[in-house]
This record gives C-alpha cells, structure tokens and sequence, in this order.
C-alpha cells in the first residue's frame, strides 16, 4: 500500500502549493506558472546525487517528444480556463480525469480496475465534484450547462482530457527510467518552456520572478514534492486507481482555506469530503 501513501503525499504537496499561490500578491499568470517548475528545479537538481543515469533507448525520446507539447498544452488551458470563468464553473469539470482514465489508460497501458475499483473511482469523482462546486444555487449540473456557453468550460474539458492522456504517457517514461530521473528531466525542461512562454507574453513583468521570490518559492518547492511523489506512486499501481487518491488532495484545499483563508460555507462541502473518503476506501480495500 505505499502507492496510497505516495499519492496523498502527492495530493497535499499539490494543495500546499496551492494554497502559496493564493497567497502570492498580484502576478501575472505566466509568471505564476514559470515559478511553480523554475523554483522546483533546484530540488530536481539535489536529486542528480541520488540517482543513476538509466539506460534510455529511442522510444523514450520519441515519447518525450509527444509528451512535453501536451503537458505544455495542458498546463495553459487549465490558467486560461481559471482566468477567464468562475472557479466554481470550471474546477469541478478537472474531477472528470479519472473517468477519462479509465478508458485511456486501458487503450494506452493495458491497465482496467476492478468492478469495485471502478466504483470507488466514481464514487471519488463525485466527491471531488460536489467539494469542488460552490454555487448551488445554479443546479449541481450548471459546470456541464456551461460548456455550451463559457470558453473557459470547453478550456477545462480539454484539459481534464489531455490529462487523462499525459498521465499515462508520464507513466509509460517512468518505466522507461526511473521516478527520480523523470523528476529531474520533468521540472527544468519545463522551466524553460514556461519561461520562453513567459518571456514572449509577459515580457515587462518577468521581474516579478525576482520581486515576489519569499511568496513564489515555497510554491515551486512543494510542486516539486508533488512530481516526486507522484512519479513513486503512479509506478506501482494503475493510472486510474492513483489520479482518484490524489484527487482526495481537494480535502486538503478545503482545509486551507478554512484555516489560512477563512472561507465560508466549510460545512457545506463535509458532505463532499466523506463521498471522495468512502470512494478511496473501495479502491484501497478492494
């Protein structure tokens, strides 16, 4: 069971590392974004002294090559999609990765959960989904209303998919070397791509790196602690089964933002957190 462990890991370094970015003053989105894999590099870097230079054959870099434009991909609409809607609209439309998962990580890994694994994967999803979701009042199926109408929907529906895709494919580079290596290539190669992205589009406030460095590093810091341990757990167990886990990180989230934020209407989303808890529990018992 030390993929469970791994994945909360995962799922609260990634929920600390949000709760930083809340935090942060005013920054420019793609700055925001450069910070998160440019000051996890220094962390990246320590791990050279605990790691061997695995074999790597043609593949690995034939893979890489479909993989870096994806994540890249991935990475902007989620921004975009967060930037230019409501979070309540589009944040629980992520919570539909794992249900991707299940079909694209059989196509692409061979790998399909048990009847009652499948259950516990719904049964997170639709936890991470009601915690995720603030505005009742609009009907619980307004996010999927919305696609007709809101970009930043058909941004989020995008990317939950291109997630469900860049997981496996993340995976299949992991078996192709080992966690720590994929770390270490993972966080400066896309350093550098979110800087080239940050340079052309915010080229007047990359200063901000610089400025706003005690509120940004502890971000890339902890983001950097979610690829490691995301990258020791999706190594030992499916692809779908981990995503659901770690998607328990929302529990956390809304943790922070009753302790540090003082968000309102905390109760309302208990309801959420036991649905995602009784759905880990069906995929780690059974």
């Amino acid at each position: 069971m030390l993929w469970v462990l791994y994945s909360l890991l995962s799922a609260f370094s990634l929920a600390t590392a949000d709760a930083f970015t809340k935090k942060v003053p005013d920054v420019d989105d793609s700055i925001l974004m450069s910070a998160r894999f440019l000051y996890a590099t220094p962390l990246a870097l320590l791990l050279l002294f605990f790691v061997s230079m695995p074999k790597l054959d043609m593949s690995f870099w034939l893979i890489s090559l479909l993989f870096i434009p994806l994540e890249a991909l991935l990475q902007v609409l989620y921004v975009k999609a967060i930037r230019i809607s409501p979070l309540s609209l589009v944040v629980p439309l992520m919570s539909l990765t794992p249900v991707f998962l299940v079909f694209t990580s059989f196509i692409m890994l061979g790998e399909l959960p048990s009847i009652m694994g499948f259950f516990g994967i719904l049964v997170v999803v639709a936890g991470a989904y009601i915690l995720n979701f603030k505005d009742f009042g609009k009907g619980i199926l307004e996010p999927f209303k919305a696609i007709l109408k809101e970009r930043g929907c058909v941004y989020m529906l995008i990317a939950a998919f291109l997630a469900s895709i860049t997981t496996n494919v993340g995976k299949i580079l992991i078996q192709k070397s080992s966690p720590l290596f994929f770390s270490i290539v993972y966080l400066p190669l896309f350093a550098m791509v979110f800087l080239i992205i940050a340079f052309f589009t915010s080229k007047k406030k990359i200063v901000q790196l610089k400025s706003n460095f005690k509120g940004l590093f502890p971000i890339g810091l902890f983001f950097g602690l979610m690829v490691i341990f995301h990258s020791f757990a999706i190594r030992l167990v499916i692809v779908p089964y981990m995503m659901s886990i770690k998607r328990t990180g929302s529990i956390f989230s809304v943790l922070y933002g009753w302790l540090l934020f003082k968000e309102k209407n905390i109760m309302g989303r208990v309801i959420g957190t036991v649905i995602m808890l009784i759905g880990a529990a069906l995929i780690i018992l059974f």
